[in-house]
């Protein structure tokens, strides 16, 4: 990240405007039109929630308008790629999720380092991942499932979110704690994986709970089990696959997180401007109350406290897959 001073009396007013048109404005002046929220996953997913709640108020915020635009692909890897060479101006973000982080540590190739050329902005929700199946699969519990699988190997499927989503990630360190053979089906987002299951066409799914209550709760999809690290306070009831009963997963546990990200090259006044309105906005009462009803868990850091998590969280992502032999063909 970089920033850019102006050196007051040592250039003109005509220099500034013609040799850097967009870094010499002000923070102060920052936004002067709408800005644009690029979220890698489809419509009706938790990204896509968590862009559109916030979008409305920070458009509020900031008197401009907030754009989403959905720019799917490659695990998400095009929508950051185009962020990655926008203009350094703060009016193109990024909602990033913890899939960008399992990218980097499986994809080699990537044109760009989401860990470190992307000013954070801020953590915002964490949206419990969930094990839901269709009601006509035999399992009430993740030990039942469990038996299913066993007993059939290499003959029933799962489907998740999209390739190297925090949910196939997840589903691959279950299956290898447990020695269990069973076929992967990627989908284009955690919104479409949930409707297909509560149709019938996928029996078995890890996906975000925010997009599967819905079909929990009108009983066309049965709930298991969260992935994270603790039960959720938007679904209190539910147990974590740690208290499973499953003495494999007895510290299993992956989180899945949404915040905000700012072009490489922003200057820090708007970046610290960002971060602190995002803040500011993520205090507001309906906001909290929209998303904690929608399956969200509130989970506001900083800039700072984001990029320290991220860095965790990559290293950590990194040595799991190496121990769980995780790998992208």
């Amino acid at each position: 990240m970089t920033s850019f001073r102006l050196l007051s009396g040592l250039l003109t007013a005509a220099v500034l405007f013609s040799a850097a048109p967009v870094l010499s404005q002000p923070a102060g002046e920052w936004p002067a039109r709408a800005v644009k929220v690029v979220v890698t996953f489809p419509p009706g997913g938790s990204a896509d929630i968590t862009a559109r709640v916030f979008g409305e108020k920070l458009a509020e915020a900031w008197k401009q308008p907030v754009v989403i635009e959905n720019r799917t692909g490659a695990g998400g890897s095009i929508g950051v790629e185009s962020v990655h060479r926008s203009a350094p101006d703060g009016y193109t973000l990024l909602l990033m999720s913890n899939t960008h982080l399992i990218n980097h540590v499986l994809f080699r190739k990537l044109s760009f380092d989401i860990t470190t050329e992307f000013p954070s902005l801020g953590i915002v929700t964490a949206s419990p991942m969930m094990i839901a199946v269709h009601p006509s699969v035999a399992a009430r519990n993740m030990k039942e499932l469990t038996a299913l699988f066993k007993a059939s190997p290499g003959k029933l499927d799962y489907g998740s979110c999209n390739v190297a989503s925090p949910h196939h990630f997840a589903m691959e360190m279950y299956k290898r704690a447990l020695g269990i053979d069973a076929v992967h089906v990627p989908h284009r987002g955690c919104g479409p994986l949930s409707a297909d299951a509560a149709a019938g066409h996928v029996k078995v799914i890890a996906t975000n709970a925010a997009t599967a209550l819905p079909f929990v709760k009108d009983g066309r999809l049965r709930a298991l089990a969260l992935l994270s690290t603790s039960r959720s306070a938007s679904v209190p009831d539910m147990p974590t696959l740690r208290e499973s009963g499953i003495e494999e997963l007895k510290d299993f546990a992956l989180d899945n997180y949404y915040g905000f990200m700012a072009s490489p090259g922003t200057p820090a006044g708007i970046v610290a401007r960002i971060d602190a309105d995002i803040r500011r906005v993520a205090q507001n009462p309906e906001l909290r109350k929209r998303l904690e009803q929608a399956g969200f868990d509130m989970f506001v850091l900083s800039s700072a406290e984001m990029q320290k998590l991220i860095s965790a969280d990559a290293e950590r992502y990194g040595q799991i897959a190496r121990r769980a032999g995780i790998s992208i063909e």
